[in-house]
């Protein structure tokens, strides 16, 4: 790590850095004007995916699963926070876009969020879909909508070398140097309360990334 990071900025920003690079430079690359839909802007992933989006000029839609979790995606730089636990957001998403739909939905809330997502979506808008853990929805390439495109974006294929890791950590670095992105920390555990921070997390009581202290 480089000198200037201390250990837990890269702890809590490193794999979802990386992760958010992911999406916002070769899952779909956000330019100057674009507007993007952030599930769980307020979570670990959706916080730095904010700060990124608005790095590189767009637009972010935030969406959160509750109230209190609506300054904390304003503050990493969300211009709308939708409060929306599963569908239904689309309309809104719809209004705030003039009826155009965003250029992008980065949609890690799996199967309850799956469609409203593609609805979300201007024609040819993407669709990238990393919330396998909440459940694989069937669907038929005829259902998608707007002739959007989807994707499942995994990180492993952002940095399939050593090289690779290096450059796009190095990006990621530079956008921490310039007070662009900064990790959120939303709790800090002993290790031996491990299974209480995965409780939390459950819960979803907690927002931005928890730390577990040796």
């Amino acid at each position: 790590m480089p000198g200037d990071i201390d250990d837990d900025t890269a702890a809590a920003i490193l794999m979802q850095g990386l992760t958010a690079n992911h999406f916002t430079t070769e899952t779909y690359a956000i330019q100057p004007g674009d507007t993007a839909v952030v599930h769980a802007a307020a979570g670990g992933v959706g916080i730095i995916l904010t700060q990124l989006i608005k790095a590189r000029g767009g637009t972010v839609i935030g969406l959160v699963s509750r109230e209190e979790k609506i300054p904390v995606a304003k503050n990493a730089g969300a211009d709308h926070v939708l409060v929306s636990a599963g569908g239904g957001f689309e309309r809104q998403v719809r209004e705030l876009t003039d009826g155009e739909g965003a250029q992008v939905v980065y949609d890690g809330g799996g199967s309850a969020t799956f469609h409203s997502s593609q609805l979300s979506l201007r024609r040819h808008g993407v669709h990238a879909y990393y919330g396998v853990v909440n459940g694989n929805p069937a669907f038929r390439p005829a259902d998608l909508p707007n002739s959007i495109l989807l994707s499942y974006p995994s990180v492993v294929d952002h940095v399939p070398t050593r090289e690779a890791l290096v450059r796009r950590a190095n990006e990621l670095f530079e956008f921490i140097r310039k007070g662009q992105v900064a990790p959120y920390i939303g709790g800090r555990y002993a290790l031996a309360d491990a299974a209480r921070a995965h409780q939390d997390i459950e819960s979803r009581r907690t927002s931005g990334k928890l730390l577990l202290m040796p």
